[in-house]
């Protein structure tokens, strides 16, 4: 038991995200706008979209 509310103790006290954490979890969500950016932008999936796109206004 004594382990236990130590723990929770522990986990309580990080409340938040330090400026370091903040700064790799930016630099990720950039990262994977621009992986996700170069796909979507690229020509096959840019054509299976637009084919979509016209099937749903038919």
């Amino acid at each position: 038991m004594k382990l236990l509310k130590t723990l929770r103790s522990r986990v309580r006290e990080d409340a938040g995200m330090s400026t370091a954490e903040y700064a790799v979890g930016t630099i990720a969500a950039v990262a994977f706008a621009g992986v996700l950016f170069k796909v979507v932008s690229s020509p096959s999936v840019q054509s299976a979209l637009t084919a979509i796109i016209q099937r749903a206004l038919q």
